[in-house]
């Protein structure tokens, strides 16, 4: 029989779920079972809990067969435990390393009490984290067990389930159950604390709260807050059914108050039509469950009176804060973006016009690029626009394309009118999403490195990046396309925005699932590569924890000369780099020595990967794309331990690389001068990466998101595994020893 039996509920928060679950399986402390409970989740935590269930014997998955609700789901769980000890943990929160020991530990110093109490943190969406501001009660209360009658204050915690561990045979003795419905906390919690005979307390952070952004039970405006009134009732219920606890009526009932105006006063809780009602709803019950005799306190007279009283003083406490609020938001800059938006608004969408840009308005490029592509064939009466930083990136455009310039006139009518938006970049701050407008963000590749939200816990990787301004923006999409669930997985939790997550594979890529011979030769010819040579491709990202993004991480001339005759290395910066120094300090020469070929100002990074038998890359999301190829791959992981604590990681590139990775300039040479990048284990490291990144990649996701979003028509099949390319070097090794 395992010490804990940790019960996690789980709805609708794949995107935390790896966090929460991988947070209680690496605890040092191991003596525990985790009964994960799938609430009829419509996303994938049934198959993410079946993964962790089918490696971890300690996992243990109840799939509920309809969706019941927090409660119910945690007496689903509660049911299958065998642990000494219940600990609920919601799916989007984590324990804090060492918990389990910790709590372990005070267990046996306190004699085995019925419940134990510890801290929080919670965990914002924006990078802040603040403990509970009343951890002082749990100091003053470490020095033994008590009763809640021996120190009241504890009451004063914020009344959850999760911040406490319960002796099973106590809670099965007593019969507690989770009712149904919201604030399903508060008639378990109560009756709990009211009745364990024995309490200890814990003054250290064992659960992080995560505080999200959107998808919160709590924060979703719905009648369902109306919950509370009931959930106070079977309080109330509990304690007159028991005489010994009638003297916690008058604090219980203050309590109930002090939490239905807090449900009130909140902006996204209760929709407005319906706030009178629940203030009357509170305001018959505080009168009903009052003891006689008892004074009310002066903060809740309020529910004595009307609820235009209410609304009248709560008003009156706002208007000076929200007249300072308006003066400092006055400006003309505002005022010209109202003026516009009204505007806009008073003319109708235009259900024939596209906007595109790419990469911040740099040109005609990537997914954008290919979703137009695929418009004007199978869409030819859509309207394509794109929008340009300058005339400088218009100079190379086929004539028949249509352009307009960033914040030009034109660019402001076809922004007001075009139902379709289609970018890898968030739209400036300026645009304004209207109603019946479909904006499709592609992004640039599948994640490796933190993005969005996750930033906000590495200080040096978001500089200069405004994160709660980059999610205002990301609030405008309707859908994000994905190439693999790992992704859908990162950009559901990296930006908290409403959106759906279109499985479309990437546009861009169409061209590496079945590319013209012509255009492979064309590419090879115009980067100069010799007819019969292997090209080695390196293409390495930038560094965070530089200043400037550049590490140099490998002599170049000394890599391209232990390549040897017949092979073409041929280098492709990050674009962030281009720019920079990076170029001027040996790249460029290197490349006028034919030494080696610069491809950085290719302007299309799948035309360079077409052209390569390897992939040379530390930590790009190009390896990703290159994988649909199905040529080698080499992971260069010098530094990876910096680039990840600097950054950042969603997966550790190391452990699941798509090849062999080499973690120095000696082995990197070694995998190549013995042949074995391109040995069995590298084959079979390649099939499951490529296995799990490239499954929505068919050769068809422009054509599916152009039918699927902009014709409506159904999504289009997707063959089983994605299709297969050959090296331009197939057969021939030409990277053995001679």
């Amino acid at each position: 029989m395992p010490r804990f039996s940790v019960v996690v509920p789980v709805h609708q928060v794949q995107g935390y779920l790896h966090a929460c679950l991988d947070s209680v399986l690496g605890q040092s402390y191991r003596d525990l079972e985790v009964i994960a409970v799938d609430d009829r989740s419509p996303d994938g935590c049934g198959a993410i809990l079946d993964a962790y269930a089918a490696r971890d014997e300690r996992v243990r998955v109840v799939h509920l067969p309809r969706n019941v609700g927090l409660g119910p789901a945690r007496n689903a769980g509660m049911e299958q435990a065998t642990g000494d000890y219940l600990f609920f943990l919601d799916g989007d929160d984590t324990l804090t390393p060492g918990a389990l020991r910790a709590v372990a530990d005070r267990l046996d110093e306190t004699g085995a009490p019925d419940v134990l109490i510890f801290d929080y943190a919670r965990t914002h969406w924006w990078g802040g984290t603040r403990r509970n501001v009343l951890a002082h009660l749990l100091a003053q209360a470490s020095g033994g067990v008590f009763t809640a009658a021996e120190r009241p204050e504890i009451l004063d915690l914020l009344m959850v389930v999760w911040n406490k561990v319960y002796r099973r045979d106590f809670v099965a003795r007593e019969g507690f159950v989770f009712p149904p419905g919201y604030y399903e906390d508060t008639p378990w919690t109560f009756p709990v604390l009211l009745s364990a005979g024995r309490i200890a307390a814990l003054d250290r952070i064992c659960v992080y709260y995560r505080q999200r952004r959107r998808g919160s039970i709590l924060s979703t405006t719905s009648r369902r807050h109306f919950d509370v009134h009931e959930q106070y009732a079977r309080v109330f219920r509990f304690v007159d059914a028991r005489p010994a606890l009638a003297h916690w009526r008058p604090f219980l009932h203050a309590k109930m108050g002090e939490h239905c105006l807090d449900i009130l006063s909140k902006p996204d809780r209760l929709p407005p039509s319906d706030k009178g009602e629940f203030f009357r709803r509170t305001a018959e019950m505080f009168r009903a469950y009052r003891p006689e005799g008892t004074p009310v306190p002066p903060e809740l007279r309020v529910l004595e009176g009307s609820y235009a009283g209410y609304v009248l003083r709560r008003q009156t406490g706002r208007a000076g804060r929200e007249l300072g609020r308006r003066a400092r938001r006055a400006g003309t800059a505002t005022a010209a973006r109202y003026t516009r938006a009204r505007s806009a608004f008073r003319r109708p969408l235009d259900p024939d016009l596209a906007v595109y840009s790419a990469f911040s308005h740099r040109g005609v490029l990537g997914d954008p690029a290919a979703v137009h592509r695929a418009a004007r064939e199978l869409a030819p009466h859509i309207r394509g626009v794109w929008v340009l930083a300058d005339e400088e990136r218009a100079a190379g455009l086929p004539p028949d394309t249509e352009y307009v310039l960033l914040d030009s006139p034109g660019y402001r009518r076809v922004t007001e009118r075009a139902t379709y938006f289609v970018n890898n970049v968030n739209w400036s701050g300026a645009l304004v999403k209207r109603p019946g407008s479909v904006h499709v963000h592609t992004h640039r590749g599948t994640p490796l490195k933190y993005q969005g939200a996750d930033l906000l816990d590495r200080p040096g990787a978001r500089l200069g990046f405004d994160v709660p301004q980059m999610l205002r923006r990301a609030d405008r999409w309707d859908y994000s396309l994905v190439a693999n669930r790992h992704s859908e997985l990162v950009w559901e939790r990296a930006f908290p925005c409403h959106f759906a997550s279109l499985r479309s594979g990437s546009p861009r890529n169409d061209v590496l699932v079945a590319a013209p011979a012509d255009r492979v030769r064309a590419v090879r010819e115009r980067l100069g590569v010799p007819d019969g040579d292997t090209v080695v491709l390196y293409a390495p990202t930038r560094r965070d924890y530089r200043r400037d993004g550049l590490v140099e991480r490998l002599d170049l001339a000394r890599f391209a000369a232990e390549l040897g005759e017949g092979r073409t290395l041929v280098v492709r910066l990050h674009p962030s780099l281009a720019a920079g120094p990076a170029r001027g300090l040996g790249l460029s020469e290197l490349h006028r020595r034919g030494v080696l070929v610069d491809a950085t100002d290719e302007p299309e990074v799948q035309d360079v990967l077409l052209a390569a038998d390897v992939l040379v890359t530390d930590y790009s999301s190009v390896m990703f794309d290159y994988a649909l190829l199905d040529r080698p791959i080499v992971v260069y992981a010098d530094d990876w331990d910096a680039y990840r604590a600097s950054r950042g990681a969603y997966l550790d590139i190391t452990a699941e690389a798509p090849g062999h990775v080499a973690r120095s300039p000696w082995e990197l040479a070694w995998l190549f001068d013995s042949g074995t990048w391109r040995d069995e284990e590298a084959a079979r490291l390649r099939s499951a990466f490529r296995k799990r990144f490239c499954e929505f990649d068919d050769g068809r996701a422009a054509e599916r998101v152009v039918r699927t979003l902009m014709l409506g028509e159904p999504m289009p099949e997707r063959p089983a595994g994605p299709a297969r390319v050959p090296a331009q070097a197939a057969g021939r090794d030409l990277l053995t020893p001679s």
